[in-house]
């Protein structure tokens, strides 16, 4: 089976392409390592081609007819499109949803301490699910629930937004909030303050240590300056 080509169902699929002597076709529409458009031509002549020019004949497009072929260096090529692939995979935001449940009936400090929290996901970019938890006669005052999550999301509108609004779901009441920020710039934006904590610190060490060294020489001038003070005799007269 051609590399290309995909297995029995459940199988293996590969991605790789065709290259030089397993491209059995007849012949090919060329592009040339520039991107100019050679024309059809038979595949020998293709893979000659390749040969003078010291670079592979891959297959690009084996569903056209006839296939698009290139030429190109092929090991280069798969070199920089797995640099891209890890790039992006380095770029790619890793959604996280948080949770946090309250109380429709939550006293002030506890209401405090979870929007701490609320504040402190949104900051590093991840999202939030508001869970309002019923019991009991609590389950037909839902309005207790809903006024709690709009007072939360006003208290948090610039570190997030409503993604998804309060809904009934059986006992509780969820709502989801968003970070404005993306997961990648709230990373950013934190490694830049321990940056800048870093070098505020190192700047205050040297300014410290500055200060330690002139106090030190500043001690040692007035000692020399009292030993030789003590070592004068005082005249007598005669």
């Amino acid at each position: 089976m051609d590399a290309h080509q995909t297995s029995l169902p459940g199988g293996h699929i590969s991605t790789e392409l065709r290259i030089n002597d397993r491209i059995r076709v007849a012949e090919v529409r060329l592009v040339g390592p520039n991107g100019e458009t050679v024309g059809i031509v038979p595949t020998a002549d293709a893979l000659r081609l390749a040969q003078e020019a010291d670079l592979d004949l891959v297959e690009v497009a084996p569903t056209a007819r006839p296939p698009v072929c290139k030429l190109m260096d092929y090991g280069k090529f798969k070199y920089e499109n797995a640099q891209k692939a890890r790039e992006a995979r380095r770029n790619q935001t890793n959604v996280v949803i948080k949770e946090m449940k309250l109380r429709p009936k939550i006293d002030q400090h506890d209401y405090e301490t979870k929007k701490g929290h609320v504040v402190r996901f949104l900051k590093a970019g991840d999202k939030v699910k508001i869970t309002i938890m019923f019991r009991g006669r609590e389950q037909h005052r839902p309005e207790l629930g809903f006024r709690l999550l709009q007072r939360l999301a006003e208290d948090v509108d610039d570190l997030g937004f409503v993604e998804s609004k309060p809904k009934q779901d059986g006992r509780n009441m969820i709502m989801v909030l968003g970070p404005h920020k993306k997961k990648s710039e709230a990373k950013a934006e934190v490694k830049a303050a321990k940056s800048a904590a870093a070098a505020e610190r190192a700047a205050s060490e040297a300014e410290e240590k500055a200060e330690r060294t002139a106090a030190n020489a500043q001690r040692g001038t007035t000692k020399k300056e009292r030993g030789r003070s003590e070592n004068l005799d005082p005249e007598i007269d005669a």
